[in-house]
């Protein structure tokens, strides 16, 4: 048999009713004892619910002495048996230091936390373009339209030449004579992925640098992004990477000669 026990029980209550199952005990066993009963039924009768009440008072009684946290009716322990246990840390992807961000992991000590994501290149991207830039990282994109301070306008070549293959020849040198460690670690005829290691904050990782051509818009698109990002309790803005990413883009920029189409970024005044 199940029972199932309110979780607040009155001690008046509790009380008025083990008197009840004593008298009613007391007189069921002195009926017995002196023969009263009618017949063997009626005895059957008596006893069985006088072992009814005794078993119901001593579940009263464990009750008060267990504490209502213990009792749990069949419903209330199926529920906690199958309940999830307590999350034991927060996935990086909904962590606030890494807003934004895709294919993130986090270390974080009591004094600041450290956010590397690498999966917000290109070809992790299945419409080709590429991603804009969270508030949570630092760099600048042709793509970051809804992150303003992370917004570069587009690169024309146009002061140099109308065609494509050779703006595309002139970046590919001039990206390669950045130096600083500088890889290209993919290139195309319309796409460029290289890494450097980043400059600021120092002993990181590194930051990506993207560029798309797009011929038919005498145009080039470009990323240039850290993976990783610190942040410094309570802060969940990112420690600045002091512009670095900007800066190398306008020197590749300057060397080029080539012209923006829109307002130029000025850059982070974060420390």
């Amino acid at each position: 048999t199940a029972w199932s026990f309110p979780l607040s029980i009155p001690r008046a209550a509790v009380k008025s009713t083990h008197n009840s199952l004593r008298s009613d005990r007391f007189t069921a066993l002195s009926c017995q004892n002196n023969g009263s009963f009618d017949n063997d039924d009626q005895r059957h009768d008596h006893l069985q619910q006088s072992n009814r009440r005794q078993l119901l008072s001593s579940a009263l009684s464990s009750a008060l002495l267990i504490g209502p946290s213990a009792l749990l009716l069949p419903a209330n322990a199926a529920a906690a048996a199958n309940a999830a246990p307590p999350a034991t840390e927060t996935p990086t992807n909904q962590a606030a230091t890494s807003a934004g961000r895709r294919g993130c992991r986090t270390n974080t000590n009591p004094s600041r936390t450290v956010v590397e994501c690498v999966g917000e290149l290109r070809q992790f991207n299945s419409d080709g373009r590429l991603s804009g830039v969270s508030a949570t990282a630092n760099g600048v994109s042709t793509s970051a339209v809804r992150n303003p301070s992370r917004f570069s306008p587009p690169w024309t070549y146009l002061t140099e030449t109308s065609d494509a293959r050779v703006a595309w020849k002139s970046l590919v040198q001039a990206v390669n004579g950045v130096g600083g460690g500088l890889e290209i670690v993919e290139l195309t005829d319309e796409y460029l992925h290289a890494t450097i290691p980043t400059e600021y904050p120092p002993g990181l990782s590194y930051d990506d640098i993207e560029f798309i051509l797009r011929p038919d818009d005498n145009l080039v698109l470009y990323r240039s992004v850290s993976r990783t990002s610190v942040f410094v309790y309570p802060l969940t803005q990112p420690v600045s990477d002091k512009n670095s990413n900007l800066n190398r883009l306008e020197k590749i920029r300057d060397k080029l000669g080539w012209d923006e189409l829109g307002m130029r970024q000025e850059g982070s005044k974060r420390i």
